[in-house]
C-alpha cells in the first residue's frame, strides 16, 4: 500500500501547475532506437525558468523521440525541437486547465484508491487462506482482518488529504 501511495505522490510532484519542475517530464517513456527508456536516463533536464525545462538528450539522435514522448503525454505544453535542445515552455493556467488538472487529480486519486483496494483484498485472502490451513488461530484470523481494514482506513485518508491538498494549490495559485 506504500509503495501505491509513493507512486501517487510523485505523480502529483510531475502535474504540471504553474511552473516548470524536472518531475513533469522525467519519468516519460521514450521510445528509442535501442528500447523504451526513462527520460531522466537518456536526457539532462534543467529548469532554465519559472515556465521553461531545458532537455539536453545524451545522444542527439534521440531529440526527435524526446519531443515526440512530450508531446504524446499531453502535458499542456509547447514542445520546442532546437535540434541539440528541446525546451518545453508551461503555459499560463487559465481556470479551465486548473479545474481540468483538479479533475485529473481526483481521478488519479481514485486510482490509487482502487489499487489499495486490490492489495487489501490480496491481504485478506491470504489471511483467510492461513486460517483455513489452520497456520493460524481464528483470534489471529480476525486480528489480521481488523489490521489490514485499519491500515486500508489510513491509506484512504491520506490520499484524501493529498488530494484535497493538490487540488486546492491548483485552484489557489496567485495569477
Amino acid at each position: 500500500m506504500q509503495k501505491r501511495i509513493t507512486y501517487f505522490t510523485s505523480a502529483l510532484a510531475g502535474l504540471q501547475v504553474w511552473r516548470a519542475t524536472t518531475g513533469l517530464v522525467e519519468n516519460l517513456d521514450v521510445e528509442t532506437e535501442y528500447g523504451v527508456m526513462k527520460m531522466n536516463g537518456i536526457a539532462l533536464i534543467t529548469i532554465s525558468d519559472n515556465t521553461t525545462l531545458k532537455i539536453e538528450p545524451r545522444d542527439k539522435g534521440n531529440s526527435k523521440h524526446i519531443a515526440n514522448a512530450i508531446y504524446n503525454a499531453d502535458l499542456g505544453v509547447w514542445v520546442d525541437n532546437q535540434g541539440s535542445f528541446i525546451f518545453v515552455k508551461i503555459p499560463a493556467l487559465t481556470q479551465e486547465r486548473r479545474e481540468e488538472l483538479s479533475k485529473q487529480v481526483k481521478a488519479m486519486g481514485e486510482d490509487t484508491k482502487a489499487n489499495i483496494r486490490k492489495v487489501r483484498q490480496d491481504a485478506m485472502n491470504e489471511t483467510k487462506s492461513e486460517f483455513t490451513q489452520k497456520l493460524i488461530s481464528e483470534d489471529q484470523h480476525k486480528a489480521n482482518e481488523a489490521s489490514i481494514e485499519d491500515l486500508t482506513k489510513k491509506m484512504n485518508l491520506k490520499i484524501d488529504e493529498l488530494v484535497k491538498g493538490k487540488t486546492e494549490e491548483i485552484l489557489n495559485i496567485k495569477k
